[in-house]
């Protein structure tokens, strides 16, 4: 048991700026294995969320709670998964053959293609996250907390298919390029899919759904234009499903 929770410390502390206990010990080997504590790691970004946003709306326009919950969120992961984002939008807007797209990809610099990408992600967020706000039962709060989870279990399910791109080791991500086993990706689908039950039976379909389908589009374009995935091509689904899974909770919510 220790074991398993010095595995969720260390996921925390590599894919988020939350404090982990000084016992916890690093190490590559670890840090492979951690990846199945990714979805609940995404519990916790999620309950910062949710809970900016109850204590700011209680306050403040609901436009303005968003935006002081968005930047809670972003300040706990550090902008891990929107700098993915912005560099895979880089990498295969700019990009023409694989090496171009991943030399492009590790560039700590943003481009045109990355900043018009994480600009459009950020109006959509915060437009649809106003929507659902603005509903008298706050669906946003079960959204926020179910969007986290499932769209960090996106970004696992990639590893669990596809290899990893680059050949050397320099990659920040190269420690967790390994495919995580059975039981790995059953404690993070679990995770993951669990708070689904937050959801109205048919929002909970729409938010599954369209995470499917984000997959299927990733995994097709990564293993085309990558041969693989990339720590970055990681963000950029978790960031890609988050907003397809709002998108889908206010279009379900909506027609209810």
């Amino acid at each position: 048991m220790r074991s398993q929770f010095e595995l969720f410390f260390i996921a925390l502390g590599f894919f988020s700026r939350l404090p982990v206990p000084g016992w916890v010990e690093f190490s590559p080997d670890k840090l492979g294995r951690a990846a199945r504590f990714l979805p609940l790691v995404g519990w916790l970004i999620a309950a910062i969320g949710a809970a900016v946003f109850w204590l700011m709306v209680q306050v403040l326009p609901v436009e303005l709670a968003v935006v002081l919950s968005m930047a809670a969120t972003i300040r706990a992961t550090g902008a891990f998964h929107e700098d993915g984002w912005a560099d895979t939008c880089d990498g295969l807007g700019g990009g023409w053959t694989r090496e171009q797209v991943l030399q492009i990809m590790k560039d700590s610099r943003i481009g045109s293609y990355g900043a018009i990408g994480l600009v459009l992600m950020l109006l959509a967020k915060y437009l649809v996250l106003s929507a659902l706000g603005a509903d008298e039962d706050y669906p946003v709060l079960a959204a926020l907390l179910v969007a986290h989870p499932l769209s960090r279990l996106a970004a696992v399910s990639i590893m669990a298919v596809l290899d990893y791109a680059r050949t050397d080791d320099s990659a920040k991500s190269a420690p967790v390029a390994r495919r995580p086993d059975a039981g790995e990706l059953g404690i993070a689908t679990l995770a993951g899919v669990l708070p689904l039950l937050l959801l109205p039976a048919a929002a909970a379909l729409v938010a599954l759904g369209v995470t499917v389908v984000v997959v299927l589009m990733a995994l097709r374009t990564f293993a085309r234009r990558l041969g693989g995935y990339t720590g970055d091509a990681l963000g950029a689904v978790q960031q890609l499903s988050e907003i397809a899974i709002y998108l889908g909770v206010l279009a379900a919510w909506s027609s209810t």
